[in-house]
């Protein structure tokens, strides 16, 4: 039995009504039951992939000109189309929420990533009901779903066991999920959940593990059930890769492949690059490269020693954009050997962002270090140079390579108003849809334009009412026209930009813009600039495909009215009250967000706690405060970790090491301040507390850390300087064992599982010391200058 017309506007369909029973005896009942059917598709739907990588700038991939050999984004382009003039919103999670509603990042509360969220409208982080997912409508209409990889939605405080889980992956409309919910991760020793349950690999590097591959295994896996199980089905995969954000961890081999390709230097490659772009037609014959960043040095002003350190971490990247490209084939591969690919609507996003400058000038071996405000010099990372892309590592690098990945446009990520923070090579295949092979497509289009170009080539409306909330409109325009019209006029005519007070507004080609931050300023001095003291650019990209030549001066009556026009978008978007807040808003207090933790000042843990994200964790930075254990040691003593909270970039551990009771303080993976008590402990029960006195004055600041086993001190330590901001994205806060990179190597990576007993853990708090934060920011920062 099923429903012969369903009404697809209103989700969850209903379902269709049987027949009353007519008799007492199954055998005379007329008409005859039927077996309820389940819901399909429409008609010749196809299967839908979409893969999104993370961190790649318009010039970095083949398939756009690049230096990064992506063999699977060349062969989907040979077989369908390039847009040349595709863009996402300048940072991760905005463009990810607008990828999966259709709506501009503002309009659903995603003005900026979930850990800057804030109070107002457009900065919530949190998804409104009124804008149902991709995967919810698809879900809805018959489609089996699934997500694989980096999903960065989930708001921040809702990172725990505690849940709760509407809006993690299985809540948004996917009915599988296997990833991380955070911005980035260790590709090596990745903490990852499946579905709501926390999950670690049960392989090793050295057994061959890496994120990227498992992601895709993963894919592959579910889809190959999908067609085993249910084939007369789609399936919708969507495979949103941590790569190539930082860190870079790519096999050797991979990184070994562009040895001395980046010798020449940052300058000839965008000139190298802007050629190969101009003999594919993906710009045209007389596009510019556009202006330089100020600045940023030329090649030919580094010193040698500067010149190596560059030129390696670029070779790393570029092997790690190969290596996730060579994963992604793996799954065009088993779509093909399934006979799936040609009826597979696969949208191969080449970035979610401009390549990233959050590097700074030098690039660095740990990017968080880099963040609050301290760089490597090209000696250091040098030294290391061998080390690079392995698990000792958390490379990133320099804004001189970002500008080149931006090739030929101006800026980065994070920049929305000129176009390498926002434009970005996109590749649609589709074989039974699209008739042309090898194709470039140059109509303007937005990020928000996937969902509906998605339901309109599946037959499904978009819905009024899902789960009986009605819905806003679809912002996005459907590109479905443009599949086999490629002379066809843009319809997506009007958009605007803006990140972190970095703002533009797009109309029928012109753009007004004004750049109001340098994206690799990581850390503030206390001063700002008010928005009203930026300066507005006009570009006519009709004609200067780059903008690269500004004509404010020319015109400024179209500039008053584009700036006119952008105020109107913003007021209807929820942009406004514009927000430049970097690292304070990392702060939930100074954000205006609520915190998982609130005002509690004591948190105790039971052994088998679940492990918890800096969000969600008791905030010890830049205040006293007090861990207390309480552990029951075995007759032959024991070993391994208490509570840990990040990893070798940055964190802290309270473990017992050869028996006796220690901690740990890695000041980002610089130095390492470890107090130990002078005697192993005996078997039996024992209460051992660490407390941390903070000396204050600001954010960033020292303190003494001292041990104590049953009420007597053991040990001591003076930390001269901590951790302002953030320990790292990529690590959690563990009761009991330390996971991902260990804080100390005191003891190993993996297998560092407390071997006593351990009942609990509690944390106190002293006072929090946020009301000094900007001045302390401004000491933290000249300190380290």
């Amino acid at each position: 039995m099923q429903n012969p017309t369903p009404d697809r506007t209103r989700l969850p369909i209903a379902e269709a009504t049987p027949p009353p029973a007519t008799s007492l005896d199954v055998h005379s009942q007329d008409p005859a039951f039927e077996p309820a059917r389940p819901l399909n598709a429409p008609e010749g739907a196809p299967n839908v992939v979409i893969v999104l990588i993370d961190d790649m700038g318009f010039g970095a991939p083949s398939a756009f000109g690049g230096p990064c050999r992506m063999p699977t984004a060349d062969r989907l382009a040979e077989g369908g189309l390039r847009y040349n003039r595709f863009h996402v919103t300048a940072i991760c999670s905005p463009t990810r929420q607008a990828l999966l509603t259709g709506r501009n990042h503002h309009s659903v509360g995603m003005g900026v990533t979930t850990e800057m969220a804030s109070a107002a409208p457009g900065y919530t982080g949190i998804r409104p009901r009124s804008a149902a997912t991709l995967a919810q409508v698809l879900r809805g209409n018959g489609y089996n779903t699934a997500a694989f990889g980096k999903w960065h939605q989930t708001p921040a405080r809702d990172v725990s066991a505690a849940g709760p889980f509407d809006r993690w992956p299985t809540g948004e409309g996917f009915e599988r999920f296997y990833g991380f919910l955070c911005a980035e991760m260790n590709h090596w020793y990745p903490v990852l959940f499946d579905g709501t349950s926390p999950v670690e690999p049960s392989r090793r590097p050295e057994d061959g593990y890496h994120l990227s591959a498992d992601l895709v295994d993963q894919a592959i896996d579910w889809v190959r059930d999908q067609r085993s199980l249910k084939p007369d089905h789609p399936f919708f995969a969507y495979l949103p890769f941590g790569a190539t954000h930082a860190p870079y961890h790519v096999p050797k081999e991979y990184r070994d492949k562009y040895k001395g390709r980046f010798d020449h230097g940052w300058d000839k490659q965008r000139e190298i690059t802007l050629r190969r772009q101009k003999e594919l037609g993906v710009v045209p014959q007389d596009a510019e490269l556009a202006p330089w960043a100020e600045g940023v040095p030329h090649w030919d002003e580094l010193s040698d020693a500067e010149r190596r350190s560059a030129a390696s971490l670029m070779e790393l990247y570029a092997g790690f954009a190969e290596h996730t490209d060579d994963q992604v084939g793996r799954l065009v591969d088993a779509l093909d050997d399934l006979g799936e690919l040609d009826n597979t609507l696969f949208i191969y996003i080449l970035g979610d962002n401009g390549a990233s400058a959050e590097g700074g000038l030098g690039g660095t071996l740990n990017e968080h270090r880099f963040a609050s405000g301290i760089p490597d010099s090209a000696e250091f990372i040098n030294e290391h140079r061998d080390a690079l892309g392995d698990a000792t590592t958390h490379a990133h690098y320099p804004v001189g390579w970002a500008l080149a990945m931006n090739t030929p446009y101006q800026w980065t990520k994070q920049v929305a108003s000129h176009f390498g923070g926002t434009r970005d090579g996109m590749i649609v295949h589709w074989p039974r849809g699209i008739e042309e092979r090898s194709g470039i497509r140059r109509q303007f289009h937005h990020v928000i334009d996937i969902v509906p170009t998605v339901l309109e080539a599946a037959g499904i409306p978009h819905p009024a009412e899902v789960d009986g909330v009605a819905q806003k409109p679809i912002e996005g325009t459907s590109m479905l026209y443009s599949f086999n019209g490629p002379a066809e006029p843009d319809r997506h005519r009007v958009q605007y930009f803006e990140m972190v007070g970095n703002r533009g507004i797009y109309h029928d080609g012109w753009m007004a813009v004004t750049r109001h931050g340098t994206p690799w300023e990581m850390v503030q001095d206390g001063r700002r600039r008010g928005f009203d003291d930026d300066v507005w650019e006009l570009y006519d990209t009709n004609t200067d495909w780059t903008q690269a030549r500004d004509l404010s001066a020319e015109h400024p009556g179209k500039l008053a009215e584009l700036q006119q026009l952008f105020l109107v978008e913003a007021a209807k978007h929820n942009v406004f009250p514009l927000d430049d807040r970097m690292t304070e808003r990392e702060n939930p207090r100074e954000a205006g967000r609520l915190d998982l933790m609130g005002e509690r000042r004591s948190v105790t843990f039971h052994a088998g706690a679940k492990r918890l994200t800096e969000e969600t964790a008791p905030n010890v930075k830049n205040r006293s405060h007090t861990i207390t254990a309480e552990v029951e040691i075995p007759d032959g003593g024991a070993e391994g970790v208490l509570v840990a909270q990040g990893g070798r970039f940055g964190g802290w551990s309270v473990y017992l090491h050869e028996g006796r009771f220690c901690y740990a303080y890695n000041y980002f993976g610089l130095e390492v301040h470890t107090a130990r008590s002078r005697d192993p402990l005996p078997a039996g029960k024992h209460e051992l507390r660490m407390e941390f006195a903070y000396d204050g004055g600001g954010v960033g600041q020292g303190g003494t850390a001292t041990l104590h086993v049953d009420g007597a001190q053991a040990g001591e330590v003076a930390v001269p300087a901590t951790i302002p901001y953030y320990f790292a994205f990529d690590e959690t806060f563990d009761i009991g064992v330390d996971r991902a990179s260990p804080v100390t190597d005191d003891y190993p990576v993996v297998d560092n599982r407390f071997t006593g007993r351990l009942h609990q853990v509690r944390v106190d708090l002293g006072d929090d010391l946020h009301d000094d934060v900007t001045g302390g920011r401004a000491r933290f920062k000249a300190a380290h200058d």
